[in-house]
């Protein structure tokens, strides 16, 4: 089976470099079709093998070679480039260090609150209520839509919180990563106040600055949320899901192995200490109120406006969740400590332990970053987006923005940098195709914009959640600890319903005409009826 695997990828880079090699128009300052291998291979790769690190090894080493001149020499520059050049440039970005250093904060404060004893008191007392597989997987969804201000947090509070939970009543690890993930991005892309938002708005109002006619890019944002579909359908489904007991694909597989007793399939085993005794909930529940406090407080003092949108655009979350893991993990040794309850030694030491269970996601972080340096540098996105016509009818445009959006953000990994480069195009380009040569716009052709501004957003998402580079799949993962791509793979199927639906029922429809209302009302229903028909329970 392994030679099979090998023997694909090396068909799947002899294809590449042969691609490559005959672009007598390759430029790596210009867009082109070579600038889309990189991800793909780094995708198709992670698929094949099911060793996400080696995939995107791949991927970056193909990119580096070239951007190195595509010669038998630039193979062994580019493989060089990967450490001194790549890897550097992503690593001297003070955002990336950031996140690294947030993530192992948290994860510290995860081993100290389990080593304690304080995580199996706080368990406990979610228990008396979820007793059972459905109340576990609903309390998960319920802590996702609560922590809605930022992805990143949500993901990694939720996934480590929920994770020993729902081991108790086996639960795949691959089902939680899923209610993780599906509960982090599309809360936070739609609530009317977190880091999202502002973000958007800030694009928004860049976007519209030449265009005298359209103003207050909040307005505008609000007035979008009625069509994005796939953020919205994605958490009815989640419900669903959980609701109905039912799953298909492989995450049914996943699991009806749970229900054996192998939770954590793939899943690299792991010095899990978090039964060692039982102490007061109050030493999980503080240190994990503290971090959620404090992000929101870092927030509000980073901010700068008179109000809460302003405050949002302008605030730093890195800094807010920086402090956030830093102070959560001081407040758990100092408690664990004045207690008594384990020595100095004991307690650092779980500090660390902590750390060791995310360095395999980190190394995978750092690799997603470089490889979306090299797709930067290789104008990736600009290649996609010159795909798009001028010329495309008005009403399908929302649609084919959802997919660019979403085949952007599947090749980057990154959503946010995916609206980055597209809002700023989207908005005046949907705007040119409905108003009239005096450059005004029907009120009742403005669904085009609001759809078209939603699609950018929802697509984005869409291939976050179906990218095996994605950061937030990345984190997704590694606090639910689930093998990387074993979530991906299990998660996708339900992407891919949702998306379809959202495209087909929800863009097109509206596209055409359909009040928005509507085609939510038609859309869940058949995502409810079609799941009830075609999903099974696993036990």
């Amino acid at each position: 089976m392994a030679s099979k695997h090998w023997s694909a990828i090396m068909i799947l880079l002899t294809l590449s470099f042969l691609i490559t090699l005959l672009d007598n128009n390759f430029d790596q300052t210009l867009p082109s079709i070579v600038s889309i291998l990189p991800p793909l291979i780094a995708i198709a790769s992670a698929f094949i093998l099911r060793q996400v690190i080696v995939a995107l090894f791949l991927g970056i080493w193909f990119g580096a070679w070239a951007i190195a001149g595509r010669s038998l020499e630039s193979t062994v520059i580019g493989l060089l480039d990967i450490p001194q050049k790549y890897t550097l440039t992503v690593m001297t970005k003070t955002e990336n260090i950031a996140i690294i250093l947030i993530t192992l904060l948290i994860s510290g404060m995860v081993g100290v609150i389990s080593s304690n004893g304080g995580m199996v008191g706080l368990l406990e007392h979610i228990v008396k209520w979820a007793k059972n597989r459905k109340r576990v997987q609903l309390s998960t969804i319920f802590m996702g839509l609560i922590i809605f201000f930022d992805d990143y947090s949500n993901t990694l509070i939720v996934g480590n919180t929920m994770r020993p939970i729902t081991d108790k009543v086996k639960i795949s690890r691959e089902k939680l990563a899923y209610l993780v993930d599906s509960t982090a991005a599309p809360i936070a892309s739609v609530a009317l106040v977190s880091l999202w938002i502002g973000y958007q708005v800030g694009l928004i109002e860049t976007a519209i600055s030449n265009i005298a006619s359209l103003h207050e890019p909040y307005i505008i944002f609000l007035n979008s949320l009625a069509y994005s579909f796939y953020p919205i359908l994605t958490l009815c489904f989640v419900f669903f899901v959980v609701l109905t007991g039912k799953d298909f694909g492989p995450m049914l597989t996943a699991e009806k192995r749970a229900i054996t007793g192998d939770i954590a399939g793939r899943a690299p085993k792991t010095n899990n200490n978090t039964t060692i005794k039982r102490s007061s909930a109050l030493n999980a529940l503080i240190p994990i109120l503290m971090l959620i406090i404090t992000v929101i407080l870092g927030i509000l003092i980073t901010g700068e406006g008179n109000t809460i949108r302003e405050i949002l655009g302008s605030a730093n979350s890195i800094t807010a969740l920086l402090l956030a893991g830093f102070i959560a993990s001081i407040i758990a040794i100092v408690m664990t400590q004045v207690q008594k309850l384990q020595s100095l030694e004991e307690t650092i030491k779980a500090w660390t332990d902590g750390l060791s269970t995310v360095t395999t996601a980190l190394v995978i972080l750092v690799l997603s970053w470089v490889l979306a340096e090299i797709t930067k540098e290789l104008h990736t996105a600009d290649y996609l987006v010159s795909i798009i016509s001028d010329s495309i009818y008005p009403a399908i445009f929302p649609a084919l923005i959802f997919i660019l959006a979403g085949v952007i953000s599947l090749g980057t990994g990154t959503s946010w940098g995916t609206m980055g480069i597209l809002m700023p195009i989207v908005i005046p380009l949907s705007y040119g195709l409905i108003s009239n040569e005096a450059g005004n716009v029907n009120p009742e052709d403005m669904h085009i914009i609001y759809s078209s501004i939603s699609c950018v957003l929802a697509g984005s998402v869409w291939g976050d959640h179906c990218s095996p580079i994605s950061d937030t799949t990345i984190l997704s993962s590694m606090a639910s600890q689930c093998n990387h791509v074993d979530h991906v793979r299990t998660q996708m199927p339900y992407a891919l319903t949702v998306g379809a639906v959202s495209v087909i029922i929800g863009t097109l429809a509206t596209g055409f005409g359909m009040p928005w209302w509507f085609v939510f009302i038609f859309a869940i229903a058949i995502l409810w009826f079609g799941l009830n028909k075609f999903g099974q329970l696993s036990q």
